[in-house]
């Protein structure tokens, strides 16, 4: 096995790890620690683990970490539980993978492959509209495994959750995390959040800056027989955000982001109001459930600074108008590797201007979400059929899923 120096670059106050991970006890050292494991994280910690120390913390069992073909058992036919999404890679998301110069590999597809989103107004259920639009149906969790198996072979992970992040008056930043029953430090010159919707670092260096948040609750049930179409759901009585229902692999995936008060019963509201209207689901197969974040406007962005950087939903970077993260993940990780250099105030300058194009974007989505979440504004748009498939109106259950 290499010695700790050809993994890190610099040797650890400990004994070599195994399988790149510490011994009980031992104090890792990097230029970067990288917090959370999604698509941002591994994004940053793949560009800019070429030429810097990179520690990443990711909080899933470390033994898969970044191991395609340690992908995990299925539980129920399903893949392994991991974030409360709808597993689907948006145009934009495909485009930023080309970008960096990356393809997906087989074992992240999933069945049925998707090419128009049926938008299911249930205030004014006259009216259904299919609108063309082409996603990637993956397996979200093999699809976040395999962009970690893509990192340098000097980039250490480290399969723990982080339980506190402090500045030292050296300067640099002391982080204290669990793994294997043992207490352990890490030591790093930088710090980066990109540790999603409840972010640690974001609550602990910058506890001002809130972002608008709900509870988002998924469940997947069985279903034999379903049309590859991704359902967006509406209903401004039980949420001012959004619903979707997808199809993967013999299952059906129903999931809403609802307020947080009285969340499981306005999800139980909701998959009562599509089965009064002719959609059947199966036996429920497993239930999920997070916290997602969903900028109001400009000021709800948080970049970081002074040492102490975020990217992905930690940041704020996800579409207000749909959910959609991954494409904003990519970016921003990609961003901030870019911006790295050995002054962290100019690499908060440059992180800035290398994301002002996301916070256009950002505005862009703020102006649409009217046209989405007004009923009366939504019912016009659907009435009007502007960019829309011909020859689809009228609500049919059946033509989304037939049991």
């Amino acid at each position: 096995m290499a010695d700790q120096t050809n993994r890190t670059g610099k040797a650890a106050r400990a004994t070599e790890p195994r399988d790149g991970f510490s011994p009980a006890g031992a104090e890792e050292e990097a230029d970067i620690a990288v917090i959370g494991g999604g698509p941002a994280g591994a994004t940053l910690a793949r560009l800019a683990g070429r030429n810097r120390r990179v520690v990443l913390l990711d909080s899933r069992p470390k033994e898969a970490v970044g191991l395609r073909e340690k992908a995990g058992e299925q539980e129920n036919g399903l893949p392994p539980r991991g974030k409360c999404c709808g597993g689907l890679l948006a145009p934009d998301a495909q485009a930023e993978l080309a970008a960096q110069g990356l393809t997906l590999p087989l074992d992240v597809l999933v069945d049925p492959q998707i090419f128009a989103v049926q938008v299911l107004d249930l205030q004014h259920l006259v009216l259904r509209r299919l609108y063309p639009r082409a996603y990637v149906n993956m397996d979200r969790d093999r699809f976040d495994r395999w962009l970690l198996s893509l990192a340098p072979e000097g980039v250490v992970r480290l399969g723990a959750r982080v339980r506190s992040a402090e500045r030292t008056s050296e300067g640099g930043f002391l982080l204290r995390y669990r793994e294997d029953g043992e207490e352990r430090t890490l030591r790093a010159r930088l710090l980066v959040g990109a540790d999603g919707g409840q972010s640690l670092i974001r609550r602990t260096f910058f506890p001002g800056r809130s972002i608008r948040q709900y509870a988002a609750v998924q469940e997947w049930y069985a279903a034999e027989d379903a049309s590859p179409l991704y359902g967006a759901l509406f209903d401004r009585t039980l949420t001012d955000c959004t619903g979707w229902l997808i199809a993967k692999n013999g299952a059906l995936v129903l999931g809403a982001a609802l307020p947080f008060d009285n969340a499981s019963a306005r999800f139980a509201e909701l998959k009562a109001r599509l089965a009064g209207q002719g959609f059947a689901f199966g036996p429920r197969l497993r239930r999920e459930g997070c916290v997602v974040s969903r900028p109001a406007g400009l000021r709800e962005l948080c970049l970081g600074g002074d040492g102490v950087f975020l990217i992905g939903e930690a940041a704020g970077f996800l579409s207000p108008s749909s959910l959609e993260g991954i494409s904003w993940a990519l970016k921003s990780g990609a961003a901030l590797a870019r911006a790295l250099t050995d002054d962290p105030a100019l690499t908060a300058r440059r992180y800035a201007a290398e994301t002002a194009g996301l916070r256009r974007k950002i505005v862009g989505k703020l102006i649409k979400c009217p046209f989405m979440y007004a009923p009366l504004l939504r019912k016009a748009v659907l009435r009007s059929g502007v960019a829309s498939l011909p020859g689809h109106t009228g609500f049919s259950p059946a033509a989304f899923l037939k049991c």
